[in-house]
Formats: structure tokens, sequence, C-alpha cells
């Protein structure tokens, strides 16, 4: 899994993805159920190089996650390629199987048909401004 510091890492790892799935954790160091969760993600991450797994501090990166609507933390975005992001949802150990439901419906061949331009929909040119107030996050 690949730390993400920065909107400036973020988007670079989207682009350098090609066509692979790319599955976000957005977590919370101060998260149980994003603490519980880890062990099952990095050992699903193994099972799965061809995918590429990003994870994203909330706390260190809070413009960039209010950007991206994540207010419930651990929350997931599965992205690919050409295709921009597919699918977003919270989950929570118990409920691990919706990640790798998703990863079955997402990781699937694909056909090139040019260079990936899903990420050019992303618009983050207000995170680089202070935020006017806190993000309120909450966990499951």
């Amino acid at each position: 899994m690949i730390d993400i510091h920065s909107t400036k890492e973020f988007l670079e790892a989207l682009s350098q993805s090609g066509d692979k799935l790319v599955v976000v954790e957005f977590y919370g160091t101060w998260c149980g159920s994003c603490r519980a969760l880890f062990p099952k993600l990095c050992k699903t991450a193994e099972e799965h190089p061809d995918i590429l797994f990003l994870k994203v501090d909330f706390d260190k990166n809070k413009p960039m996650c209010r950007r991206l609507n994540v207010r419930v933390l651990p929350f997931f975005h599965f992205y690919r390629g050409a295709e921009g992001r597919l699918e977003s949802f919270s989950c929570s150990l118990a409920k691990f199987q919706r990640i790798k439901d998703a990863i079955a419906t997402h990781n699937t061949a694909r056909c090139s048909i040019g260079p990936p331009a899903g990420i050019g929909d992303l618009d983050f040119s207000d995170v680089l401004s202070p935020p006017e107030k806190p993000a309120e996050v909450t966990t499951k």
C-alpha cells in the first residue's frame, strides 16, 4: 500500500496508474474501525499485486478529503484510468466482503482505447486555499 501525503501525490498516483484498478482507503489514525480493517486490507493488497492500493490520512489531507466527499471513516474509492471513479463507499471490518465484491466487479480485463482520461475531471484548485471550517468525521 502506498501512503499518500498530498493532493499532488494523489493525482500523480492516479495519472500514473494507467488502466490499473486503484483502491484508495481514507483513514484516520484515531479511528478504531480503520485500525481493525488495516491488516485485512494489507492481505488483500498482497493477494492482488495487479491492483494499486493507496491510503490517505484524513487528518493530514482534510481539504482534499472534503473535496472528495469523504465524511465517514474508513472510506474507499475505486478508480480505473479512462473510466475515472467507479465506486465509493464506507466499509467496516464486518462488511469487508463489500471490498472484495467491488474488486471482483471492477478488476476485470479491459481493452485499451487510448490514454487514461479519468482524472482530468477532478478539480482540486480550491484545495490549495485554507479551509473555511473544519470537516466533521464520524466512524462506523
